[in-house]
């Protein structure tokens, strides 16, 4: 489940894996509730992701060998924190370009910029 004010729980599922994957690029490594926390406030909160939605994409991620994850002993807790392999940087590079290119077709599909070459 998404808690998504703003937009669709669609657009937010089929962008999730490349939202994480570009956030554990730019940060190293993360625990998962610090990944929805960072989220949320990127976001100004127009995107909160619960636990629901983010383990099993965490867990899907990890058996496509992109994700590494290392644990730390917190007294009596284990904190899995999450690391980029990688094939995972790779990875979230081509999934950001194809995203970019997929929101750039957008825009011109929707009318929403002038199209290249008009006056």
């Amino acid at each position: 489940m998404y808690i998504c004010p703003m937009y669709s729980s669609e657009l937010i599922k089929g962008t999730l894996k490349t939202i994480v994957l570009n956030l554990l690029k730019e940060q190293g490594k993360m625990y998962g509730y610090e990944i929805t926390q960072k989220v949320k406030d990127k976001t100004s909160g127009k995107i909160q992701i619960t636990e629901g939605a983010l383990y099993p994409t965490l867990h899907a991620l990890e058996k496509q060998g992109v994700l590494d994850i290392e644990k730390q002993y917190i007294g009596k807790r284990v904190r899995k924190y999450y690391k980029l392999t990688e094939q995972g940087k790779t990875t979230a590079d081509e999934r950001v370009t194809e995203l970019t290119d997929f929101m750039n077709t957008m825009r011109y599909l929707l009318d929403l910029e002038p199209k290249l070459g008009n006056a």
